[in-house]
């Protein structure tokens, strides 16, 4: 590969031939200036290289204010002359040469490199320009500095403060960003608009990327399918027509080396903010179109070329109309260097010399202009053990608080039981539903209120459980209450629990009431009296159970499905409506052991994991698109027999943004493929009555295929489904495709699964694998945290407004590590109250202020 200087020499040669029209390379030479500076910089050994980069870059830059071609004519000539060392170094960059010089003689030179010598004079020094014994760079090698590595975080001395001390440091945090250096008034509006209102907003608001500029490479390097940044200079723009007349902005970027295409879906407007000439970063995954790379909406944002000064990795933020990328990493610079080291570090020494973490004010530094990628990790580390263990002490003493008022005790002998079971289930229940009902037997003989999460994989059996709980409740003369999220699975479980409970062992059968928004106000009414009398035993119903004028006679037991799809304020809620009552909440979404316990760490934990016998395997096939027609001949196959059929869809419409099949666009292409069949949509733009309407005419089979979105993942049975499609398998993770999965395989038809993503690479092929080999969703939760992380899992749990940053960072080493830790200062000092825990309850008591008092 030519070196920096070769590669000038014949384009100023090519300029010169050219008529000096600023011709010789696309965008012109300030345009090049920007990539062959960060080059020449890397190439160069010796001060007087470095200093003769920079001159060189500077007269590129300016060649074009240069107006006539005399003068440029001259320029040409001089640069050339300074490249093989005729021309003395101006007086201009003698300074910046001696600075130079002074620090590389004060620099302990442990490996001496060799020196490279400026171009020296040749016999015909026009045509033969070149170091003299030049080595060329090993390609994408360049001579950067190694990343500093760091094995351990640095730990300083803490300094000792008082309590008061202490938390003033930390309400600095809560001062209004105006406390920032460079912040006022309107700066601090436009920082608003992001949801920046403080300082610790300010240091929580973190990178969305980093671009590593000792890692770039060149456009010619590139290799399809992997995730990369590059810079160059912006060569053509246009918009173009799309799909269904979308309107698309398309763009050429050139370093040099060569070009590459980006295409940016539904974004017409960028041709008003990418010109032609402009440097810029691009940040995404590259492909090939025709001959040609390619990046799909990739993100970017125009060159900055003091990150190019300073090597190294560049934070990349979430910014909004007002605020600029540059802009916004000098605020953060200041807010960092302002407050940092001012914050006092809230969790104990000891538990940091434990764990092997880092100090906050380093960790704060770090996480936003980092060293190095090893401390960018230690850093994340840090602060997502803040996090959960802040968030599990918080839930710990929502447990404590709740469980010190004395719920009734529930007594149930091992004959009535015995008996229940056998007469109300016509079928003898798996171990794993018989050890859950034994928890939940023995947690309601306490006076301390139940509090348990009975976690099971699809068709694992929940609700018959569910039924054996609000049995003995009834038996000891209680009320029971189960909410569920939609009117139509409230329904569902109230013909199933009224037909199971008819055969429930007593004289007296139980009044099991319906409660939903589709009842009429004087029905609501005749509930609210039945309740309040204690003449209703069973209410079985949506939030319409936690309104205002519900209030229970004498509720025992209280039971949440689907407990994922309420916030906290509504489990509160129903909690609230008796004095105390136990409650059990269940979920079908399968969660890795360590990460439930410690999400979960105020409940309880049961867990069915097998499922009933005679459920039937549900078989699982992964089919290229080229095979969609196939699938949809195989569903007409069993449409034509009775059957009905789920086609998923990831979005609901088109996307400006992603290119993906949509459900509204398949709606009218799926009603002439299944022209002989009656075919519905449902999705989560509908409103609440609508989606019950339609999901409740479905399960009625007066449509044959629905097609639909994630709205589909939890719904009622529809045991005469047995064909479920997801198209775009590709971009959902496997938990979900588990739970899409789940709605055929209900009835005694055999059911099938057919995956079809819209591109495949190694891993999400790799993940689709799975999904065929196994139908454990806890096998598969576990995959899916390896895989992706565990955001998509985290997301099944809703805390109030506090949202867990950095999820798909989560190990589950370091949740076992936060969760032990919570568990081990909790047994010590459950209120917090010892001198080295004063600081850490007082991010507990912060955190739960923001969460409106509940975590749980």
């Amino acid at each position: 590969m030519p070196s920096a200087l070769e590669t000038l020499v014949k384009i100023l040669k090519l300029e010169r031939e050219q008529g000096c029209e600023n011709r010789a390379v696309i965008g012109g030479f300030a345009a090049y200036s920007v990539n062959w500076k960060l080059q020449a910089q890397a190439q160069a050994r010796r001060p007087e290289h470095h200093v003769l980069a920079e001159e060189l870059t500077d007269l590129l830059k300016d060649y074009e204010h240069i107006e006539g071609q005399l003068d440029r004519m001259k320029t040409i000539d001089y640069m050339l002359d300074r490249i093989v060392g005729r021309q003395p170094i101006p007086n201009k960059y003698q300074s910046q040469l001696e600075i130079l010089l002074q620090a590389q003689e004060e620099d302990d030179k442990v490996n001496e490199i060799p020196d490279v010598p400026v171009l020296q004079d040749k016999p015909d020094p026009i045509e033969s320009y070149g170091y003299d014994n030049y080595q060329p760079v090993e390609e994408n090698k360049l001579d950067i500095p190694e990343m500093p590595r760091l094995e351990r975080p640095p730990r300083k001395r803490r300094e000792q403060l008082s309590s008061e001390e202490a938390k003033q440091g930390l309400k600095l945090l809560q001062d209004e960003t105006t406390s920032i250096n460079g912040i006022g008034k309107s700066k601090a509006d436009d920082l608003s608009k992001m949801d920046i209102d403080s300082v610790e907003d300010m240091l929580r608001h973190l990178p969305r990327r980093y671009d590593d500029y000792t890692q770039l490479k060149y456009i010619s390097q590139l290799s399809p399918d992997e995730v990369t940044t590059v810079i160059g200079t912006v060569s053509h723009t246009e918009v173009r027509t799309g799909r269904n007349n979308r309107k698309d902005f398309f763009m050429t970027l050139d370093d040099g080396s060569g070009q590459l295409n980006a295409l940016f879906f539904g974004q017409h407007f960028l041709i008003r903010s990418i010109r032609k000439g402009q440097q810029l970063v691009l940040s995404g995954k590259v492909g090939i179109w025709g001959n040609r790379f390619q990046m799909a909406s990739p993100e970017w944002e125009a060159l900055d070329s003091e990150n190019l000064h300073t090597i190294g990795i560049v934070p990349v933020y979430r910014l909004t109309e007002g605020i600029k990328a540059r802009a916004f990493r000098r605020l953060m610079k200041k807010t960092v260097e302002q407050f940092a080291n001012q914050i006092p570090d809230h969790i104990p020494e000891s538990v940091l010399d434990r764990a092997e973490l880092a100090d906050i004010s380093w960790t704060y530094e770090n996480l936003h202009f980092p060293e190095g990628w090893d401390h960018l990790r230690h850093a994340r580390r840090r602060y997502i053990f803040d996090q959960l263990i802040t968030l599990q002490l918080g839930i710990l003493g929502n447990r404590r608080d709740w469980q010190a008022v004395n719920s009734e005790p529930l007594h149930v002998e091992d004959g009535w039981l015995d008996d229940f079971l056998d007469k109300v289930f016509p079928y003898t229940l798996t171990g794993a539903q018989q050890r859950a009902l034994q928890d939940i037997r023995t947690d309601i003989a306490k006076d301390v209120p139940m509090n348990r999460l009975l976690q099971g994989d699809v068709g694992a059996g929940k609700t018959a459980v569910a039924v054996a709980t609000i049995g003995m409740a009834l038996h000891n003369r209680k009320q029971a209450a189960l909410m569920a999220p939609t009117s139509i699975l409230a329904e569902q479980h109230y013909r199933g629990i009224t037909k199971a409970l008819e055969n429930m062992p007593t004289d007296m059968r139980p009044v099991i009431a319906l409660l939903t928004g589709a009842l009429s106000q004087s029905e609501r009414n005749s509930v609210y009296r039945g309740l309040d009398d204690g003449s209703i035993d069973v209410v079985i119903g949506t939030h319409a159970i936690i309104q205002d004028g519900v209030q229970f006679n004498n509720l025992g037991v209280a039971i949440i499905d689907e407990q994922h799809r309420f916030g906290v304020e509504q489990r509160a809620a129903l909690r609230g409506k008796g004095i105390n009552p136990h409650l059990l909440v269940m979920t079908a979404t399968p969660i890795p052991r360590t990460l439930a316990l410690t999400m979960y760490a105020d409940l309880d934990l049961s867990i069915i994991d097998e499922k009933p016998p005679g459920r039937q395997p549900i078989e699982t096939r992964m089919l290229d698109p080229v095979s969609r027609e196939r699938a949809f001949n195989f569903i007409e196959t069993h449409l034509a027999n009775g059957r009905q059929a789920f086609i998923i869809h990831p979005l609901v419409e088109a996307s400006d943004k992603i290119e993906a099949r949509s459900a509204i666009e398949a709606y009218d292409e799926l009603s002439q493929v299944f022209y002989k069949y009656r075919v519905c949509l449902l999705h989560g733009r509908m409103s609440p009555k609508e989606k019950d309407d339609i999901m409740g005419a479905f399960a009625n089979h007066e449509y044959d295929v629905m097609v639909t979105t994630s709205v589909a993942e939890v719904g009622v049975d529809v045991p005469n489904a047995n064909i479920i499609l997801i198209e775009g398998a590709n971009r959902f993770g496997l938990s979900q495709l588990h739970q899409f999965r789940g709605r055929v395989g209900r009835g005694e038809h055999k059911s099938f699964c057919l995956l079809i993503p819209d591109s495949i690479n190694d891993e999400s092929e790799r993940r689709l694998k799975v999904m065929e080999a196994t139908d454990d969703g806890f096998v598969l939760a576990e995959e899916d945290w390896k895989m992706r992380g565990a955001g998509d899992l985290l997301g099944t749990r809703q805390s109030g407004t506090h949202v867990l940053q950095l999820a798909e960072e989560m190990t589950p080493d370091l949740v076992s590590l936060a969760q032990q830790e919570a568990l081990t200062i909790y047994a010590e000092d459950p209120y917090l109250e010892h001198e080295e825990h004063q600081l850490l309850a007082e991010k507990v008591r912060l955190l739960m202020e923001r969460d409106g008092g509940d975590v749980s």
